[in-house]
């Protein structure tokens, strides 16, 4: 009799993680994006606050557009060729290897999340350009020097590097915490290395009724912000124009969408 194949059992062991009977956030965040990869209790959920707020769909699309467009800045203007995406989410359209190795075939791209549904995921994740590269790591936003140590397996940390942390930080509640995480991450980082953050914020009833009903449905509680308490992450960075605004007002395209959000973001500079 053979031995069980370590790869299906290493894939069992994942589905056993998922967890279908709450809600959980990327699965969620899938949903108003316009995936496919959520359960009923997701959408429920969805659904019941798009009734509380219907303006938090929009934060989840243009916050993807904002992802697209920091990318872009990143390696177009400032040569970035590495990207380290923390709280990776599942994969859509244009996940951040994409847009970079459109860019520059030799970007090389680390995704960290501990979720079991987006680890099974990885697969797709996981393609590249045979130029560059695309790792996965199954690691903890809390246990920032693994992540750094295991990210060393495929990013050069003597050059520059972009620690992406999009609509992640919110899981967080403590704010000195995630300024605390944000900062240790960023202290493993090269000079010229750059931060790239988008978040919700609480700048309106309807985000902070929208997160209050979330954080009730029994899924891993998910806080907004202030806009300052999204601008501290950035202390002693050099931020970039036009600093830490509505993610629709960062750099726009032509013809893009310039309406309100609410959703702040930004990227700073390592000096």
């Amino acid at each position: 009799m053979s031995d069980p194949d370590p790869q299906l059992v290493a894939a069992a062991g994942i589905r056993a993680r998922i967890d279908t009977s709450k809600p959980h956030s990327a699965r969620f965040w899938n949903y108003f994006v316009g995936g496919k990869d959520h359960y009923e209790v997701d959408r429920e959920i969805g659904d019941r606050i798009k009734e509380i707020f219907p303006g938090l769909v929009d934060v989840a699309r243009t916050s993807r557009h904002f992802l697209g467009r920091t990318v872009r800045y990143l390696v177009v203007d400032q040569g970035i060729r590495q990207f380290l995406d923390i709280g990776t989410g599942l994969p859509t359209a244009d996940n951040t290897h994409e847009v970079a190795q459109r860019l520059a075939p030799d970007a090389r791209i680390v995704y960290v999340d501990n979720d079991p549904m987006v680890l099974a995921h990885a697969r797709a994740l996981l393609t590249s350009t045979p130029e560059g590269g695309t790792a996965y790591l199954d690691a903890d936003l809390y246990d920032t020097d693994a992540i750094l140590k295991a990210a060393a397996g495929t990013l050069d940390f003597s050059r520059p590097v972009a620690l992406m942390i999009l609509n992640t930080l919110g899981h967080v509640a403590d704010h000195d915490r995630a300024h605390a995480l944000v900062s240790r991450l960023m202290d493993g980082l090269p000079p010229g290395s750059h931060l790239v953050i988008c978040d919700g914020t609480s700048t309106s009833e309807g985000m902070i009724a929208a997160s209050e009903a979330y954080n009730s449905s029994g899924a891993v509680p998910y806080y907004v912000r202030s806009v300052e308490e999204i601008g501290g992450f950035f202390d002693g960075l050099e931020l970039a124009e036009p600093g830490i605004v509505q993610v629709t007002q960062w750099r726009p395209e032509p013809g893009g969408s310039s309406s309100d959000v609410d959703a702040y973001g930004g990227v700073g500079r390592k000096p």
